[in-house]
């Protein structure tokens, strides 16, 4: 039933899906990226489930002999539990750690209450895996109750994506900010690359042409290349199972950016990305509040050791 209507919301939002041309204008009094960079790189990953967690450190090594690194979003109270060793295999190895809800249950937004109590939760994480960041599971989103998780940024919108449970696109291919009452907030981080399951699951792509056809826009205009994939829908040889897709689509991909564009794109984690953005904020509250609003308003050890032991 989702493919079937995938399909037809492929055909009715071909206007703005994959590429939304109303996206393309940066947050005024935008400096540009570090460097003089034409463009970022943001590599992102939810790992939902214990074939995820089995996967993670395939697909560190995976992006590690490319020269890319990563951030992995774990799920603290799901159906794995994240080991201590596997968290500082990948903060040694220059990779970053974040939270993905506390279950992956699709309830953290069922209300106002529920959320608030799983927030504390989450809070108890937030400091003790010393995380920056956060994504929704399902990308949920209410921009004014994550203010509540206390994290520096959140990465749970989309600058255009009609296959969302919450379809509702962020409409820029940069980050913004979401001020709060009291003169704080946090950046957000829309995705800009349709996510992995979507795109080979439901829409059943044989290629990754949608993502090179996207990244080369959004590095013609400037704009942040945030991609989210899943190692649970990975698979890296062996049997594939019928919800998952060949990691050579996301590897080659990889390699088709440094083939195509080395040296002229910065590549940043989340965390970052994040920290960059909110050093250029001042004059852009307008901007970030409108698009907040818009939001609101729809809501109801080391690389050594990757290398001698991950392949």
């Amino acid at each position: 039933m989702r493919r079937v209507r995938a399909v037809y919301k492929q055909w009715a939002c071909s206007d703005y899906w994959p590429i939304d041309p109303r996206s393309v204008a940066p947050p005024d009094g935008f400096p540009g990226w570090p460097g003089g960079k034409r463009f970022a790189v943001v590599l992102t990953h939810d790992v939902e489930g214990k074939r995820g967690l089995d996967q993670v450190e395939s697909l560190m090594a995976l992006e590690s002999v490319r020269g890319f690194r990563s951030s992995f979003n774990f799920v603290p109270e799901g159906e794995y539990r994240v080991p201590d060793s596997l968290r500082l295999t990948l903060e040694h190895a220059g990779f970053e750690v974040g939270i993905h809800g506390l279950k992956h249950d699709g309830k953290l937004y069922s209300s106002h209450a529920e959320f608030s109590r799983r927030a504390a939760r989450i809070q108890e994480y937030r400091r003790k895996w010393r995380v920056a960041g956060f994504r929704s599971p399902f990308m949920h989103h209410d921009l004014e109750w994550i203010h509540e998780l206390g994290m520096e940024y959140d990465a749970s919108t989309f600058d255009t994506d009609p296959f969302e449970p919450q379809p509702d696109g962020a409409g820029t291919i940069f980050p913004f900010w979401v001020p709060n009452s009291r003169g704080g907030g946090y950046v957000e981080l829309p995705y800009t690359l349709v996510q992995d399951y979507n795109l080979f699951i439901v829409l059943r792509q044989r290629t990754n042409e949608i993502w090179k056809r996207k990244l080369d826009w959004l590095a013609e205009h400037g704009g942040m290349v945030l991609i989210n994939t899943h190692p649970d829908y990975m698979s890296f040889g062996g049997k594939r199972g019928p919800d998952q897709y060949a990691a050579d689509h996301y590897a080659e991909w990889l390699s088709y950016i440094s083939q195509n564009y080395r040296g002229t794109f910065w590549h940043a984690l989340p965390r970052d990305m994040a920290r960059f953005y909110r050093s250029t904020l001042t004059g852009l509250e307008p901007i970030a509040t409108q698009a907040t609003d818009s939001m609101r308003r729809s809501v109801s050890a080391g690389t050594q050791y990757l290398n001698d032991n991950a392949l």
